[in-house]
């Protein structure tokens, strides 16, 4: 299992947006990519500020714990072969007797998660393209999920202060409008909830 600590600004992006910073990745092949979200019928998970996913790629896959820190979140990763995501996905719960996912279910067991309340509970598919800025790790994504389809652009810093006033300024210089973005696992239960209703 790895770990590391991920520090990351985000906006949400109107579709003119997102198609006038996509010339700016114009060099890069873009990444397909699935998240594949884990948590009880009623959101334990969640309500804990905690994320369990599945990603799967067109021939990898990781699960991934996210357990927010002061500043930033701790990603537990995994790592998968699609054969054991899909695995995993088609039982549609996490099954800890598997040695590799041992330490991501210990760490669900010490914060009062009952493992057998798992279950998926739904996909959010993003079209990436990533580049290393002198910045930063800048993604620019295009997610679809339950009918719905948004923009954003991702930027991963190793130092909060600086990253932030990097991200604003390359906003500015770039004339993008900020417009906050939770996260895509919350845009996604968001959604879902609005759904039920």
């Amino acid at each position: 299992m790895s770990t590391n600590l991920e520090i990351e600004y985000k906006s949400l992006l109107s579709l003119a947006e997102y198609d006038q910073l996509k010339k700016r990745f114009t060099h890069v092949s873009p990444i397909r990519q699935t998240n594949h979200y884990l948590d009880s019928k009623d959101f334990k998970l969640r309500k804990k500020k905690l994320a369990l996913r599945i990603r799967t790629f067109d021939k990898s896959a990781e699960m991934t714990l996210k357990v927010p820190q002061e500043v930033g979140n701790i990603e537990y990763n995994i790592a998968l072969s699609l054969e054991e995501a899909q695995y995993l996905l088609g039982e549609r719960s996490i099954t800890c007797g598997q040695t590799d996912l041992s330490e991501i279910c210990e760490l669900l067991v010490e914060r009062d998660v009952d493992l057998d309340e798992i279950t998926l509970i739904g996909s959010l598919t993003t079209i990436r393209y990533e580049q290393h800025l002198p910045i930063g790790l800048a993604a620019l994504d295009k997610n679809d999920y339950l009918g719905h389809t948004d923009y954003e652009l991702e930027l991963e810093v190793e130092d909060s202060t600086q990253g932030k006033k990097d991200f604003f300024e390359y906003l500015e210089k770039n004339k993008i409008e900020y417009r906050f973005s939770k996260s895509k696992v919350v845009r996604f239960l968001d959604c879902l909830r609005h759904l039920r209703k």
